[in-house]
């Protein structure tokens, strides 16, 4: 019993916030981070381009840049907590500069790309912003929550970058600037989504915290204002709760249904005589799985059983789109191109694989014959030595986690070799292998 009282005791201690908050200086923290002017309106404008670049040219670095100097978060945790203290008047403030924010952030984004000379041929970075998934909703929650604790904390971190990083609001937003520029306005739609439901739950989670933190709630003099401020801002919370969870559900049925079609269409790619070359996974109107098959017609023998092995991935018949360009029909020659250039990446990228292995191959054979020569020689300088072995490997040191090549060369003599003749041979094979990490060993043979 006394380890089971010394462990919990441990927990306690170890997860007690008593003496670590101060919800005052949070307060004002919170208060003086929503107003939008003067720098600010410009830091946004800066965040925002440098955001555009990075997802122009699918730079990483250069986005996580941005969300570090991007000042987006204020507004959202005033509007936590305005809902948690039942301040409209913070509410209407942190709602308004969010808008504006937005508005900025829109426009710059679209004029970026309506002006940008960078080519947008591959835009993996974009549209990874046009689709959220229930895992969106789990960084939101959760970074808010790390947000609001930090907030609170007496001994500030670094955690804001962390969660600035984490939920990802500037990259939304250019995205949605980016499918305005274009015409795209699916992506629009798509990554204005997103940065919805990153905003919503970030401040869910700030509304939450500010009510499990109790801090002090807005005094009204007028107790009749107070009783109808309180139930707007019920509403307001039930208003904002409702479609959260119906977006979640959405998002992690989406989510199951993608894990399962993916399963599915990659379990086997024949059905029949016609094979399954491609599929994609739409989300529009309904959540559909598309298979695009080539080769005879698919029968509906075929097609039955089809049905009857997504029916195992819990896909329903309803759900799939069977796209059928069977060999006997030319009119649409876009299917057979589509075929031709997915077989001809898998080619390239084999090939490419295939040269990386052969200059690897090269290089050991390419060492062998070195070492035989070297051995050579040896045999001509020391006409003792009767065996040679060169080994190439790897020192490991105890105290460090990095690593050194080294060449070992271990001679066996019949005459004994004095440690420095030992040494000069050690000297020659340095220039002679171009290395300086060259250990040098010496067996004497020993006859009777």
């Amino acid at each position: 019993m006394g380890i089971i009282q010394n462990i919990t005791a441990l927990v306690r201690e170890t997860l007690n916030l008593n003496g670590h908050i101060d919800t005052d200086s949070a307060e004002r923290a919170i208060r003086s981070n929503i107003e939008f002017k003067g720098p600010n309106a410009w830091i946004l404008a800066v965040a925002v381009i440098i955001a555009s670049v990075g997802l122009n040219v699918n730079s990483i670095p250069v986005v996580i840049g941005a969300m570090l100097i991007s000042p987006l978060m204020g507004p959202i945790f005033g509007l936590g907590l305005g809902l948690g203290v039942s301040d409209i008047q913070l509410m209407k403030s942190s709602g308004k500069n969010l808008l504006v924010m937005v508005s900025i952030s829109l426009v710059v984004a679209f004029l970026y790309f309506i002006i940008t000379p960078l080519s947008l041929s591959n835009p993996t970075e974009l549209l990874a912003r046009t689709s959220p998934t229930f895992y969106d909703v789990l960084i939101a929650l959760f970074g808010g929550f790390a947000g609001i604790l930090e907030q609170c904390r007496k001994d500030k971190g670094t955690v804001f970058s962390g969660v600035a990083i984490a939920t990802a609001l500037m990259p939304p937003l250019c995205t949605a600037g980016y499918g305005l520029a274009c015409g795209e306005f699916s992506y629009f739609l798509g990554a204005l989504y997103l940065f919805v439901i990153n905003c919503t739950f970030i401040m869910l989670a700030t509304y939450a915290g500010v009510k499990y933190f109790r801090f002090r709630p807005t005094e009204f003099q007028d107790e009749r204002i107070g009783k109808r401020t309180k139930r707007l801002t019920t509403a307001l919370i039930i208003i904002f709760i409702i479609p959260s969870i119906w977006s979640a559900i959405l998002l992690i049925q989406q989510n199951n249904f993608e894990v399962n079609a993916t399963s599915f269409a990659e379990h086997r790619s024949t059905y029949g005589k016609s094979i399954l070359y491609d599929y994609k996974i739409g989300h529009n109107d309904n959540t559909t799985l598309t298979l695009f098959f080539t080769g005879e017609t698919l029968s509906e023998r075929d097609k039955d059983e089809l049905y009857s092995v997504a029916a195992e991935y819990d896909i329903k018949k309803e759900d799939i789109q069977i796209r059928d360009y069977s060999l006997e029909d030319r009119s649409d020659m876009n299917a057979f191109k589509d075929i031709y250039e997915k077989k001809e990446s898998i080619i390239s990228a084999k090939e490419q694989e295939i040269v990386l292995l052969k200059n690897e191959l090269d290089k050991i054979k390419g060492n062998e014959l070195e070492y035989d020569r070297i051995s050579k020689e040896i045999f001509s300088i020391k006409s003792s030595v009767s065996d040679v072995s060169i080994t190439k490997g790897h020192v490991y040191n105890r105290d460090s986690t990095s690593r050194r090549d080294v060449i070992s060369v271990v001679v066996s003599s019949r005459d004994s070799i004095g440690t420095g003749e030992l040494e000069e041979m050690r000297e020659w094979l340095k220039v002679r292998m171009n290395t300086e990490f060259i250990e040098m060993r010496y067996h004497q043979i020993i006859t009777e």
